[in-house]
């Protein structure tokens, strides 16, 4: 009998992604300034009143950087403000990050705590561990290695984590009606395409023992 070959990819993934991997710590600068951006973005965005810039993961959020290597895509986060992005900077002055980094050759950096909040996803933020890799333009497409370590990262979040759902960043408008939505602002949103259809489809599939909950679907047109 032939074997598909997309079972074959997939069962290789499940496989390669069992082995004990490394996450390294590459903090980004969190100073007074980005903790009171942060903690000003959880009460003006969310109306959540907090001391402290913390959140209780419910969800892995997967995107990409459309910049092609992890020096430019870190320092892009590495200021406390954000120094460009017009699209969102009206929003708040705190600058986009996440907790996690993929390199293209598979290597993991933390860049925040897991349970401190990063600014990559609208609505979300507040519940959500987000995981950039490097790259995603047509000419620098994400890598077999960043899809392993994404299958990795997912199982190890979901281990030590409450994790209900695994999203990718072009999904987050599903939310909008969920308990978990809170963004108040029903004007500010922005279009996504990250990591890309195809790469959620091989991550799904090979984290389909973790049980994650299916995502919402928009409600049909009346």
């Amino acid at each position: 009998m032939k074997i598909k070959l997309g079972f074959v990819i997939c069962i290789f993934l499940l496989l390669s992604c069992n082995g004990a991997k490394k996450i390294i710590d590459k903090p980004l600068i969190f100073d007074a300034e980005r903790k009171a951006l942060t903690i000003d973005y959880l009460s003006e965005r969310y109306g959540l009143e907090q001391d402290t810039p913390t959140i209780v993961p419910k969800m892995v959020v997967l995107h990409w950087t459309v910049i092609p290597t992890f020096e430019e895509s870190f320092e892009t986060f590495n200021p406390a403000t954000l120094p460009a992005r017009p699209d969102i900077k009206n929003a708040s002055a705190l600058n986009v990050s996440s907790q996690f980094m993929v390199d293209r050759d598979g290597t993991i950096y933390r860049l925040l705590p897991e349970t401190t909040m990063a600014r990559h996803v609208i609505g979300l933020n507040h519940c959500a561990i987000g995981i950039e890799n490097v790259g995603g333009t047509e000419d620098l497409p994400l890598t077999e290695a960043q899809l392993s370590s994404n299958i990795w990262l997912a199982d190890y979040l979901a281990k030590k984590y409450d994790i209900e759902y695994l999203i990718g960043h072009y999904e987050y408008t599903l939310f909008e009606k969920h308990p978990l939505w809170l963004e108040k602002d029903e004007g500010y949103r922005t279009e996504k395409t990250d990591p890309g259809e195809d790469f959620m489809i091989k991550v799904r599939k090979a984290t389909s023992h973790l049980k994650f909950k299916s995502i919402p679907t928009k409600p049909s047109a009346q």
